[in-house]
């Protein structure tokens, strides 16, 4: 039995570890070539050689990058079938003591990177006759919080998103957007008070009454990124424990 993304080249973007890595793991499980993109050079290999995949080094704030890793991937397997947008960083600054420079470095990486990834992958996918784009955002993408400038570029995605799904439909490109809640990843060490240990305070907002791992961020993804989405695109989908509920 062939897997679900079986003949498909898959793109993803802060693939070294955490759900980034998850996402290689699965999709590669499921038939996918996978292409693991990353500053984190060690992670990012090794999390490659696990897969049977190709990492390349990939700063998601340069154009010269974005055009180097879609050259690369389409000389190395002839095109790009599924782009997951996961790269990101996380400040934990509210709108008052947020320097100039945080809020862009934030924005650069969370929101620039995304729009280059759709704007570059995109002409590979409709050569190809259509594909999916798949941008991680985060609750934070549906609500206010207390990191502006992380809140205020994943609102972008979430917009992005909409826009880019309605322009690339008519190329057979889909594209949704994932707003994952707590994951248990190294993301999750940055909230205030969890790198003391002080959990419960954020296990108490989440009706699961549990932390997700990255593998179910990664199976939205799979979900996302195979035919069995077909009929999605430009929506939200939320994994988050009902955390939003």
């Amino acid at each position: 039995m062939s897997g679900r993304l079986e003949g498909k080249v898959a793109l993803i973007t802060g693939g070294a570890r955490g759900q980034g890595a998850a996402e290689a793991r699965l999709f590669a499980s499921e038939g996918a070539s996978v292409v693991v993109t990353d500053l984190l050079d060690e992670d990012g290999a090794q999390t490659a050689a696990d897969v049977g995949g190709t990492y390349i080094r990939h700063d998601v704030t340069s154009e010269a990058d974005w055009a180097a890793v879609v050259k690369q991937a389409v000389d190395q397997y002839g095109g790009i079938d599924v782009l997951v947008n996961n790269a990101g960083i996380y400040q934990q600054m509210p709108l008052l003591g947020t320097s100039l420079e945080d809020y862009r470095r934030t924005t650069e990486v969370n929101q620039t990177g995304v729009f280059l990834g759709m704007r570059d992958v995109a002409p590979a996918m409709i050569e190809r006759g259509g594909g999916s784009i798949v941008n991680i955002s985060s609750i934070a993408g549906l609500r206010g919080g207390g990191a502006f400038p992380y809140v205020a570029s994943k609102w972008a995605v979430r917009g992005m998103t909409k826009n880019a799904a309605r322009e690339l439909a008519p190329h057979g490109i889909r594209v949704n957007s994932i707003h994952p809640g707590f994951i248990d990843t190294a993301m999750l060490q940055q909230l205030p008070g969890i790198d003391a240990g002080n959990t419960q305070s954020y296990l108490d907002r989440v009706p699961l009454g549990r932390f997700a791992e990255a593998e179910e961020v990664a199976k939205l993804a799979l979900y996302l990124a195979s035919d069995d989405s077909s009929y999605s695109t430009g929506a939200e989908f939320i994994v988050d424990g009902g955390l939003t509920s």
